[in-house]
């Protein structure tokens, strides 16, 4: 037991520095350090060892990276400080089980002390495939990516040609060449990743998409009104009263952007009393509004999160993919326990369909709703056709929190990723227009009511990974794992013959 002690203290200490490479950190080296330290500790432990390890480090790394929970849970949740807390540690810990399967299964591939083939090959690919995992399991949940935080560094130039996933994998890659120098005191891994780093580097000045048309000039609207008081029946015509009058100060922009549920009464009891003459107003503007609210399906008594075209054209997108126990709860019986899992509008349906193109301001757009662009595989069902993205969001429930700038550096990845920009319109911060590059051009600033007036250049083309998706990645994926079976079985037949 003593013998491992250090190895779990550099393992919990390794997991709580990874989520300083992201945002609002930024520390993007860190990814590679906090990586080469997990794979030291698991270097010569049986796999028992190794997934108690790999529990720690990821006790470490979810929980200080997903922190922000327990503020959704306690601060707007209605949870006491035991209950939230409680609900924080199992979700922490659930997470954390992912990572000493991992370590479990790579001892049971390689039982022996893990060599250079392991760290560059093996490992690599094994991460790969618990952070597709985690974002696949129970609708899945793919926040704190290890690509997504190299979004400032030279390994972003791969973004958009292998995702932020494969820039994961080429993250961990460099952990285990780094480490491969230290112990084995060699030059050769340390010139693989000079070279890998360089070329992202140099891939990052390559333009994979053009613009198209003329600049469209869009206001986006942060309305900052207080989660604890959104839905409540006395605020709703002051929240419907200032995000009007905030509109009509820009009827000269082509589009004005709505948060996600800035109206908080169904489609059908806004329609004629709000949305029509606003419908209206906008169309003798010659504008339109995108604005989020909730619309009830009467015949099937289900409803949806939703966003809502106003103005020169109508048109609808529900949500597809809700966050489990936020807008549904996965079991019903939780519902009536705590308060946390009776919140307002927690029972959506989801929408249905692929990622439906809307046409706005003269161009293809399209939309996804707060959680929803966490998931890179489904912002993609909409490209090569949109020229623009937006993501409505309501980040108001994680306060001054991580959440909200990790969220934001999210979105600029999927910016990066598909070669297009993305105007984010949140309730209260962080609202952006990122181009294509994932660059932010204009942010409003978080906690104050604010209107962001941007110009937004669409754009037309594919990047490499719009045109082939994720399939180059798991090709690479599988042939790094050839080349380390080829090199298993060498060093066996070498072992027998000597």
């Amino acid at each position: 037991m003593t013998r491992y002690l250090p190895n779990h203290l550099v393992a919990l200490i390794a997991g709580g520095l990874l989520p300083l490479s992201f945002a609002p950190f930024h520390f993007y080296p860190l990814a590679v350090v906090s990586l080469a330290l997990l794979f030291f500790t698991w270097t010569s432990v049986n796999a028992k060892q190794a997934a108690r390890l790999g529990f720690l480090f990821g006790l470490g790394f979810f929980g200080v990276g997903v922190s922000w929970v327990y503020v959704a849970i306690h601060d707007f949740g209605q949870a006491n400080i035991f209950i939230a807390g409680l609900l924080t540690a199992l979700f922490v810990g659930f997470l954390s089980l992912y990572l000493a399967a991992l370590g479990w299964a790579i001892k049971k591939l390689s039982p022996n002390d893990l060599t250079s083939q392991d760290y560059v090959l093996l490992l690599p690919v094994a991460w790969l495939v618990f952070e597709w995992f985690k974002g696949w399991f129970l609708t899945g949940f793919p926040w704190l990516e290890v690509g997504i935080g190299q979004l400032d560094g030279p390994l972003s130039g791969y973004t958009p040609v292998i995702s932020a996933l494969g820039v994961s994998l080429l993250t961990t890659v460099s952990a285990g060449l780094l480490l491969v120098a230290i112990q084995k005191k060699v030059l050769w891994p340390v010139l693989v990743l000079m070279a890998i780093w360089f070329c992202g580097q140099t891939l990052k000045s390559q333009q994979w998409t053009q613009p198209v048309d003329e600049p469209i000039k869009i206001s986006i609207i942060q309305g900052n009104v207080p989660q604890a008081i959104k839905w409540d029946r006395d605020q709703l015509f002051k929240t419907l009263a200032l995000y009007r009058a905030r509109t009509e100060e820009n009827w000269d922009s082509d589009l004005i952007i709505w948060p996600e549920n800035a109206v908080t009464v169904f489609y059908h009891q806004a329609k004629d009393f709000f949305l029509d003459p606003l419908n209206k107003l906008a169309a003798e503007n010659n504008t339109e509004i995108l604005l989020g609210l909730p619309v009830l399906n009467q015949e099937l008594d289900e409803y949806y999160n939703s966003m809502m075209l106003l103005g020169r054209n109508e048109a609808f997108y529900s949500k597809r993919h809700l966050v489990p126990f936020g807008e549904y709860i996965p079991f019903e019986w939780l519902r009536g326990l705590i308060a946390f899992f009776h919140l307002p509008m927690s029972s959506f349906s989801s929408g249905t369909g692929p990622g439906e193109i809307i046409n706005i301001a003269g161009q293809p757009v399209g939309i996804s709703i707060c959680y929803e662009d966490v998931f890179s595989t489904e912002i993609l069902e909409s490209l090569p056709e949109a020229s623009l993205l937006i993501n409505a969001s309501n980040n108001a429930w994680y306060g001054d929190s991580f959440a909200p700038p990790q969220h934001l550096q999210i979105s600029q990845n999927r910016a990066l990723e598909m070669g297009r920009p993305i105007l984010r319109a949140t309730t209260n911060g962080i609202s952006a227009l990122i181009d294509f590059k994932g660059k932010l051009v204009e942010k409003a600033p978080q906690f104050e009511e604010a209107v962001l007036t941007v110009n937004a250049q669409p754009r037309v083309g594919s990047t490499p990974y719009v045109s082939y998706g994720q399939w180059p990645l798991w090709l690479l994926s599988l042939l790094m794992m050839l080349v380390w079976a080829y090199h298993r079985r060498v060093a066996s037949m070498k072992s027998q013959v000597s």
